[in-house]
């Protein structure tokens, strides 16, 4: 059955897992065109008071009784486990039940579509693209993979021809789009207990990016270009593909030029082979996201934005929740928050932390995430602690993993060469913060060490007021 029929006919939905972020972004849009939206989750957050408050109902016990009746459609995430008794419920039954990437996939289908793909760079980049497109008066949807703080969400309602999403690789998930616009943010190792290895991890985005449809955009850095096999680049030749280079202070068809801190702030020049826009400014620190910001400005301009309203736009963009977040900032100490779970993302944070703090000391709090994350780049992990002043190493958080023998943070502690270093769980971390001299302190993780910044904020007020 065509996909725009489905939509039509689709009017109650039933979300397994409704309160993570990429689903609770889809929900949003089903209530928006006018769906009926119950859904499932484990514990109740404030994401899910405010879905609630939307208009969606929603319970968190694992109890077939408690299904809604009548349900058309059943969209679950891979993180819910394979015992669980509603959704094996609903498959037993015959249910229609697809997982959350089908259903992005099934919109890509009936909407032309801006994916932005990577293992890092994603969130940012796509929330910068589609704040771009709604401030240029582009009437986009977008679904994004944090809350952005302009708009207090992970969703941007739009009824124009346009839809902006993230392409997760994990479990492949992006192989069921099917989109006009990629941009390729980075492809480095991640997500192996999936993949196996690298190698069949860059075939996962091969195969990704050949679903792009004919004379589409492509947006990807010349290093990856090239190691693309010869049947994509075929792909790209037949589907009359067209191919958008970019980088920082590279000789390519869109390039970041001049990129310079004043007063705090990130500038640099916009420059590509139909023109430049000099002296933007971005408020989101370090140069990873000035690579984010050529994307989005790529986008925005293909889809016809002028120079003056990507300059608005940019300063007018406030950023994502948990993505270089000032949290706290007075003029003895400044406090900030970051998603950061990979070695990549730990040097881009703290890369640009010492940039905007050259003369002050960088003091870490790192939560590792996923034990198998911690075995595959230990290495990794230990060399960009090393680039703080002091770290704070807490415990693995195992999210959907099972423990790993042998698998500690302790294996990251003694390969790090700093001395600064010191070993603490969620019980000792606070006192440990309390007795220290602190000037520039981030905290980095992706599993719950989110569940601390407001306490930490209120330790930083205490000491310094």
């Amino acid at each position: 059955m065509p996909a725009v029929r489905i939509m039509k006919e689709t009017n109650k939905i039933y979300f397994i897992g409704i309160g993570g972020i990429g689903m609770s972004a889809i929900a949003r849009y089903m209530l928006s065109q006018g769906k009926k939206v119950y859904g499932y989750d484990k514990t109740e957050t404030t994401l899910t008071k405010k879905l609630v408050d939307e208009g969606m109902e929603i319970h968190y016990t694992d109890d077939v009784n408690q299904i809604p009746e009548g349900m058309d459609l059943v969209v679950y995430t891979p993180a819910i486990p394979e015992g669980h008794l509603e959704l094996n419920h609903l498959i037993n039954n015959g249910f229609d039940v697809i997982k959350r990437a089908e259903m992005l996939g099934r919109l890509s289908q009936v909407k032309k579509t801006i994916a932005i793909a990577g293992t890092h760079g994603k969130t940012s980049t796509s929330a910068t693209t589609a704040h771009l497109l709604k401030h240029g008066k582009e009437d986009v949807s977008a679904f994004i993979g944090g809350i952005m703080s302009n708009y207090n969400s992970n969703y941007i309602e739009g009824y124009g021809d346009w839809i902006v999403v993230e392409a997760d690789e994990y479990d492949r998930s992006f192989l069921h789009l099917s989109p006009d616009i990629i941009a390729i943010m980075s492809m480095d190792a991640d997500h192996l207990d999936i993949y196996g290895d690298h190698t069949e991890m860059i075939e996962g985005f091969e195969a990704f990016i050949m679903k792009i449809k004919q004379d589409g955009t492509l947006i990807i850095k010349d290093e990856m270009l090239a190691g693309l096999s010869e049947a994509v680049i075929g792909v790209l030749a037949e589907k009359n593909v067209d191919v958008v280079l970019f980088g920082i202070e590279t000789n390519t068809e869109v390039s970041a030029q001049n990129v310079r801190v004043e007063e705090g702030k990130f500038f640099f020049d916009y420059e590509s082979e139909n023109g430049s826009i000099s002296s933007l400014q971005t408020n989101l620190a370090g140069r990873h996201n000035i690579e984010n910001a050529l994307v989005a400005i790529t986008i925005a301009i293909v889809l016809g934005l002028d120079g003056e309203a990507v300059r608005e736009g940019m300063q007018s963009f406030k950023g994502i929740k948990r993505r270089f977040e000032m949290i706290y900032e007075d003029d003895a100490v400044t406090y900030i928050d970051d998603y950061a779970h990979h070695p990549t993302e730990l040097r881009s944070a703290i890369g640009a932390a010492k940039e905007l703090f050259p003369d002050k000391k960088i003091t870490g709090v790192f939560q590792p995430h996923l034990f198998s994350r911690t075995r595959d780049f230990v290495d990794g992990f230990a060399e960009s602690l090393d680039m703080l002043d002091e770290i704070l190493l807490m415990e693995i958080y195992p999210a959907r993993e099972v423990p790993i023998e042998g698998i500690t943070s302790k294996i990251i502690f003694d390969k790090m060469k700093t001395k600064n270093k010191i070993l603490v769980t969620k019980e000792t971390l606070m006192d440990e913060l309390k007795n220290k001299e602190l000037e520039v302190l981030i905290t980095l993780g992706a599993g719950d060490i989110d569940t601390f910044i407001v306490r930490i904020d209120e330790l930083l007020t205490a000491k310094n007021t």
